[in-house]
């Protein structure tokens, strides 16, 4: 019998085994592609903080970008640039294996091409049945690191994430593009956004979220940079995944615990979710270890998880939420106008000089934002979520 298993075998996975292998725990990550490397519907950009914060290889790591166009409904363009790397585009392929090896080079198990079918949680163990034939995994305890839409984690009556959007993305050749770009307007990804994200000399990722027919708006969308003559071809095919905007309603469980998009830990306002999953999974193993090393996994002993997460990230999941269903309400009009009103008034020029502006830390410059005196007479009285009142709000503040 293992001391866990970890089904799933993204990144936000194999940093728990990782962990957990390195402390000296037996481990196995069930995983069910075929191999590790398998394409992926990310685009894959992650912050310097993420970088260094947990070792990222440069051999994944496409670029660094330090610059970006964001263009309004109408076309026009705010560009945002600092003179230093702001984020990384990676491999996200690449980068699965990696975090893998890593996890494997401590003594981790993995098994691939092998889908969960079951979980069956004991009084002293957890019986995982796999999808071929006569497999079956017992362990201690139990990690569930598989992606968004899983059935397993509703099947084992942790609830469901409350609000997703579906996300579409493919790779074009483009001709001249050098910056990322980001597009708003209904008519491109409706209260969404979408993306153009160069990778290496004349390849990019292009994408977008939006709440349906995700597929048909990147179509189009396509035809359009076509006929600007920023991509050399439509005729590319679609990858689709879903992205949470909400955490899952209960992370933890008796000998359970829920990482990564599958908690739904995801940032609401970009989609992001590596460096957020990442550090949920480093909670995730510290709790692990000291359930393991007590032998208590109990409901009650691995609620410490979920009280870690939240201390640290929940207030930048219910600000981003917020900003997002906020968003969502903004017309095309509104949102021209507020370009206007930022570039005017030099928002944009004060907001990249703050100290505390991040890459992975929104909650700051949204209310900064939302809460700029020339832009409030364009978006109205808007309801503000409820500031923090010191560190310990942040842990028992609802969102859900």
């Amino acid at each position: 019998m293992y001391d866990v298993a970890v089904i799933g075998g993204g990144p936000a996975g194999s940093q728990v085994a990782y962990r957990l292998a390195g402390m000296g725990y037996g481990v196995v990550v069930v995983e069910q592609k075929e191999r590790l490397n398998e394409p992926v519907c990310c685009t894959g950009i992650v912050s310097q903080e993420c970088v260094r914060s947990f070792t990222i290889d440069e051999s994944v790591i496409f670029r660094r970008v330090n610059s970006a166009k964001v263009f309004s409904p109408s076309g026009k363009l705010l560009r945002l640039w600092r003179a230093e790397p702001q984020a990384c585009i990676v491999d996200r392929a690449a980068l699965n294996l990696a975090f893998a090896n890593r996890a494997q080079g401590k003594g981790a198990e993995y098994v691939l091409g092998n889908p969960v079918s079951n979980i069956e949680v004991g009084n002293d163990r957890v019986s995982i049945k796999a999808a071929r034939q006569g497999d079956s995994f017992e362990a201690r305890a139990a990690v569930l690191a598989t992606g968004f839409g899983s059935r397993l984690v509703g099947g084992l009556g942790l609830g469901k994430v409350g609000d997703f959007v579906v996300g579409a993305q493919t790779e074009v050749e483009t001709i001249g593009i050098d910056e990322v770009e980001v597009y708003l307007g209904q008519e491109i990804a409706p209260a969404f956004f979408a993306w153009l994200v160069p990778t290496a000399p004349q390849r990019a990722l292009l994408g977008l979220l939006c709440r349906h027919s995700s597929g048909l708006y990147l179509k189009k969308l396509m035809a359009s940079l076509l006929a600007q003559g920023k991509i050399a071809s439509a005729s590319v095919e679609l990858s689709y995944g879903g992205v949470p905007l909400k955490p899952l309603a209960r992370t933890y469980g008796d000998r359970l615990i829920v990482v990564g998009s599958a908690a739904g830990q995801v940032k609401p306002i970009t989609g992001g979710g590596i460096y957020y999953g990442l550090l949920c999974a480093d909670m995730a193993a510290n709790t692990l270890h000291r359930a393991l090393s007590s032998d208590t996994l109990s409901t009650k002993n691995l609620a410490g998880y979920e009280r870690g997460w939240k201390r640290r990230l929940g207030w930048e999941f219910k600000v981003g939420y917020w900003a997002r269903k906020f968003n969502e309400r903004l017309s095309d009009t509104q949102i021209d106008r507020m370009f206007d009103i930022i570039k005017s008034n030099g928002i944009d020029e004060a907001l990249l000089k703050a100290g505390d502006l991040s890459f992975d830390w929104h909650s700051v410059p949204i209310l900064r934002l939302i809460g700029h005196q020339a832009l409030s007479k364009v978006i109205g009285v808007v309801k503000l979520p409820l500031h923090r009142r010191g560190r310990d709000q942040r842990e028992s503040d609802s969102i859900n």
